[in-house]
């Protein structure tokens, strides 16, 4: 398990967002499903990955993802969550090249995360309770369990990206799009408008950056 030190600009502009969202009501603030790359360009098998969003200091252990076969329903995968939840609010999960390492660079957690291609869905769960799901591909006959509408099934290495964190509409559809280029551990772009006070707020601090990905 590696755990590498992210851009220092980067973690300052997630603490401001973190501040950002215990001034406004409605805004986010649990724990998401960021990014998640669940067929990679070239074999799967410790390439691919899942990459969560929350509040620093968030313990992870006894947490749940789950697979949900989008042709029966059924759970395929439970993959018990450990750790807690770094300063710059992001926590990636490498899959397992089989030797308890991943070549996911800057993993926090390393899990067998390799998810079925689409009509599937992927639940974040603690015990009983569900905190995010997302459903990928045409579920016309089968079964969805993730939020709102789905989401695409994306080509091969193309991976699935929340649009803005600090928005969660409850619809995959809406609250993710496709990167051509994956991005763990950074931060997804905030593609979706944010409610014009917030952006008056954020402008002020950030001098209208907003929320980026971090380079390199």
């Amino acid at each position: 398990m590696n755990h590498t030190g992210k851009c220092g600009t980067r973690s300052k502009q997630l603490l401001l967002a973190f501040m950002a969202m215990g001034s406004f009501a409605g805004v986010q603030a649990q724990t998401i499903i960021s990014e998640v790359l669940y067929d990679a360009g070239s074999t799967d098998n410790g390439n691919v990955f899942v990459e969560l969003f929350g509040p620093p200091g968030t313990l992870l252990d006894g947490w749940l993802l789950q697979g949900i076969n989008g042709a029966d329903g059924n759970v395929y995968r439970n993959i018990l969550l450990a750790g807690t939840i770094p300063s710059d609010g992001v926590f990636l999960i490498g899959d397992d090249i089989g030797d308890g390492t991943t070549l996911v660079g800057g993993a926090d957690l390393v899990r067998e995360v390799d998810f079925q291609n689409g009509p599937d869905s992927i639940v974040l769960r603690d015990d009983a309770l569900i905190l995010d799901a997302l459903g990928y591909g045409d579920f016309s006959g089968g079964v969805f369990a993730g939020e709102g509408s789905a989401a695409p099934d994306v080509v091969a290495g193309n991976s699935l990206a929340r649009f803005n964190l600090l928005l969660d509409q409850n619809d995959n559809l809406l609250d993710f799009a496709v990167l051509d280029t994956p991005t763990p551990g950074d931060i997804p772009p905030a593609a979706v408008p944010v409610p014009p006070a917030m952006l008056l707020f954020l402008s002020g601090i950030f001098g209208l950056a907003g929320i980026a990905r971090k380079h390199g």
